[in-house]
C-alpha cells in the first residue's frame, strides 16, 4: 500500500508540473468503496453535520460578485431542481447511457455509481486554466467514478476503479464552504454528470450558509440537453471537454458513446446559451462563460482539426478554447497502438496553426510544446 501511494504521489507532482494541466490531483488516501447502498431524498442527510453557523465570507473574488445559484436558493427553485433530478435517478436517466437502473434502490448505473455520493478527494488545485486558478487556486471536489469511461483516463483509479469515500450531501456542502474560506476562487465540480442531483442539494444548502463563490461545471462534454437545461442559471463557468470529431473514435476509445460528437456539439451551444464567452475579469479571474478542452491525441485520434473548426464555425470566434497538449498513455492506452505514444511537437502545432487559421482568438496554448 506504501508503494502504490508513493507512486500515485509521484505522478500527481508530475502532472501538476505541466502548465494547463487539467486533471485531478489523485486522493493520497481513500476508503473502502460501498456497493449497493438504498438511499432516500429522506434519510440521505447525515443530521450530526446540520446547524453549522453560517461561515463568514473570505472568498478570495471581487466583492461585487453574486453567483447564479443565489438568486434560485432565495426563490427555492435551487432546491426543487435538486430534488427533480434526484428523482431521475429512479430510472436514471442522467447521462446519454440513460441506462435506467433504479438507482435509489441502491443499483449501480453504467457509471458504478448508486445514489449513494461517493469522493474521491478536494482541494485548491493550482494546474486548471490560469482565469480559474489565480492565486489561490481553484477548489475542486473530485467525484468518484464515471460515465464515458475512456480507456486512456489519467485518473483511472478514481474514474473507474471506484477510489473514493462515501460522503453525504451535508459533507459536500461543507466542502464547498471550506474551500470557500481558505481562499478558492471558485467552486469546481469534476465530473459531475452522475451525481447532478447530489450537486444542486448541496450548493442549496451551502448557498443558505454563506456560499458566493462561482460553480464551475468541469464535464467531459457528453451531456443530456434535457439534464443541462436545469443547470441554466446555476452553472456560472462551464469547462466541457470537446474530445473527438467522430463517433467511432468515440466509441472505440469510451466505451462505446458513439454519439459522443452530436451529443457534445449541441451540448456547448446550450452551454453558450446559458453563459456565453468567457473573458477574465479585470482581476484576471473567470467568473462567467464557456470554456471548452481539446486534448490532442496521436494519430489524429481527438480529429482535432474537426473539433476547431466546428468551434469556429458555430461559436463565436472569441469561444475561449484551451488546446491541450499533455497526452499521456495511461490506463488501458498500451492496448490501442495507435494511441501507445504522447503527441509530436508536429501533431500539436498543427492544431495550434488550424485554431488560428479559423480565426480562433481566445486560445490557451501550452507553450513548451509550441
Amino acid at each position: 500500500m506504501k508503494d502504490q501511494s508513493r507512486r500515485r504521489f509521484i505522478k500527481s507532482c508530475f502532472y501538476l508540473a505541466i502548465p494547463g494541466f487539467s486533471f485531478a490531483l489523485m486522493s493520497l488516501f481513500t476508503g473502502c468503496k460501498k456497493k449497493g447502498n438504498s438511499a432516500s431524498l429522506a434519510n440521505i442527510f447525515d443530521h450530526k453535520e446540520k446547524g453549522q453557523p453560517m461561515v463568514e465570507s473570505v472568498a478570495n473574488i471581487d466583492p461585487n460578485f453574486e453567483p447564479g445559484y443565489l438568486k434560485l436558493h432565495r426563490t427555492g427553485e435551487l432546491k426543487k431542481r435538486g430534488e427533480e433530478l434526484w428523482e431521475i435517478m429512479g430510472s436514471c436517466k442522467l447521462c446519454p447511457r440513460q441506462c435506467g437502473v433504479n438507482r435509489l434502490e441502491g443499483d449501480e448505473g453504467f457509471c458504478q455509481a448508486s445514489s449513494q455520493l461517493e469522493i474521491s478527494s478536494y482541494h485548491p488545485h493550482f494546474g486548471e486554466e490560469r482565469p480559474l486558478v489565480g492565486s489561490g487556486g481553484s477548489g475542486t471536489i473530485f467525484f468518484t467514478n464515471c460515465g464515458l469511461r475512456c480507456v486512456f483516463c489519467i485518473n483511472w483509479e478514481i474514474s473507474q476503479g471506484g477510489e473514493g469515500k462515501p460522503r453525504s450531501i451535508e459533507n459536500m456542502a461543507k466542502k464547498m464552504l471550506n474551500l470557500q474560506k481558505i481562499g478558492c476562487h471558485n467552486i469546481n465540480i469534476v465530473t459531475p454528470t452522475h451525481y447532478s442531483p447530489h450537486v444542486v442539494l448541496a450548493l442549496d444548502i451551502a448557498a443558505g450558509r454563506g456560499l458566493r463563490l462561482p460553480l464551475v461545471y468541469n464535464t467531459c462534454g457528453w451531456e443530456r440537453l434535457e439534464i443541462l437545461k436545469k443547470f441554466n442559471g446555476i452553472v456560472d463557468i462551464y469547462l466541457p471537454d470537446f474530445k473527438y470529431s467522430d463517433g467511432k473514435m468515440a466509441a472505440k476509445y469510451s466505451s462505446g458513446s458513439e454519439t459522443y460528437p452530436e451529443m457534445t456539439k449541441a451540448s456547448l451551444l446550450e452551454m453558450q446559451r446559458q453563459v456565453g464567452v468567457a473573458k477574465p475579469a479585470g482581476d484576471g479571474l473567470m467568473y462567467r462563460g464557456l470554456m471548452i478542452r481539446h486534448l490532442v491525441m496521436p494519430n489524429g485520434v481527438s480529429g482535432a482539426k474537426e473539433v476547431i473548426r466546428w468551434i469556429a464555425e458555430n461559436l463565436p470566434k472569441d469561444t475561449y478554447l484551451n488546446i491541450m497538449s499533455q497526452y499521456r498513455p495511461m490506463y488501458k492506452a498500451f492496448d490501442y497502438p495507435e494511441i501507445s505514444r504522447g503527441i509530436t511537437r508536429k501533431e500539436y502545432g498543427e492544431a495550434v496553426r488550424c485554431a488560428r487559421e479559423a480565426g480562433l482568438t481566445n486560445l490557451e496554448i501550452q507553450g513548451y510544446l509550441f
